[in-house]
């Protein structure tokens, strides 16, 4: 093995050991009980954690990941004031068209990239519980791509256990988990653009948002109830009856639309001279905010409208056609 070669392996590997290395202080700090900075940490973490996986990468696969221009024939490569290398950051990395990564699994990655952006210049409070099934699949998708890149043996997953909870999940927490209530303004936000801006089928892929339901479980004897997390085939008469039950507890929850996303829906149905201004118009003279109406809800200092105001919308533009169209 030549000199360079052995440099590139002996690289590379370096490089996945302070990935695992990341991801398992990312995960050890958002289980442990004693730290309240679980969410910023994980994100920092496990942002670095993909950093290195793909550096090491695209390092094994001869792909130069460092800023450089092109001067001549020669690369002039960016540094930093002390003269080192600028190496790609993780969104760089994603952009790439040799990105060894599938869509989904980006698509979660750039949603802990823009939720970094939002959370690293300002305190934030609890979104430890808000997003923990984003975080569970950063996870699981880091694990399952390291074994295969890099090989079976760099798997994390023998390292990782389920953690204990203090208390159940009760149907008032439960749609407190579904609101979003209590998150500060720019992170609810940024959390409804991006995830309306990813089709429905990648935002049901597990490997975006990893949902588990759970449901207490009884048995008849000893011995049965041993395991305290049990899955079930997705395709099982048990699992059609557990989704039954969630699509009951889910479709509670009313859908909310932002008021640019009531507009495009109105300019979609042929409606194009319908904009802000007239959505404004409407819902001042109708009084659409008062609550008793229940057009819509205040989250966040945010207000978002039902499916009612979007059928009283709809109504109007009819009868306006004339001059909408």
């Amino acid at each position: 093995m030549s000199v360079r070669r052995r440099k590139i392996w002996s690289v590379k590997n370096e490089l996945i050991a302070k990935a695992r290395e990341s991801m398992l202080c990312a995960v050890q700090i958002f289980n442990n009980p004693n730290i309240t900075f679980k969410s910023e940490s994980f994100i920092v973490l496990s942002n670095i954690a993909w950093t290195y996986l793909l550096h090491a990468y695209y390092r094994g696969s001869k792909i130069d990941y460092k800023y450089y221009k092109i001067q001549g024939k020669r690369k002039l490569y960016d540094t930093t004031k002390r003269g080192a290398h600028k190496y790609w950051e993780l969104e760089r990395c994603l952009d790439d068209n040799k990105n060894p990564l599938d869509k989904v699994t980006s698509a979660n990655l750039r949603f802990l990239i823009g939720l970094r952006h939002e959370i690293e210049h300002q305190m934030t409070t609890r979104i430890d519980d808000y997003l923990s099934a984003r975080f569970q699949a950063c996870c699981l998708n880091f694990n399952d791509y390291i074994r295969k890149l890099f090989g079976t043996s760099y798997g994390i997953d023998r390292h990782l256990s389920f953690s204990l909870q203090f208390s159940s999940i009760s149907e008032g927490h439960a749609k407190q988990l579904r609101d979003f209530a209590e998150l500060p303004k720019n992170i609810y936000s940024f959390i409804s653009d991006f995830d309306n801006s990813i089709p429905d089928e990648d935002f049901n892929d597990v490997k975006y948002s990893y949902r588990v339901l759970y449901v207490p479980k009884t048995v008849n004897k000893k011995g049965q109830a041993d395991r305290v997390i049990e899955f079930i085939p997705a395709d099982s008469p048990e699992a059609a009856g557990l989704n039954k039950e969630y699509r009951l507890i889910r479709d509670r929850e009313k859908p909310k639309f932002l008021p640019s996303e009531i507009v495009k829906k109105m300019k979609s149905k042929g409606y194009p001279k319908f904009g802000m201004h007239q959505h404004t118009l409407l819902w001042k003279e109708l009084d659409a905010k008062d609550a008793a109406k229940a057009y819509g809800v205040l989250i966040a200092k945010t207000w978002y409208w039902y499916e009612s105001w979007l059928k009283q919308v709809d109504e109007y533009c009819k009868n306006h056609q004339a001059e909408l169209v």
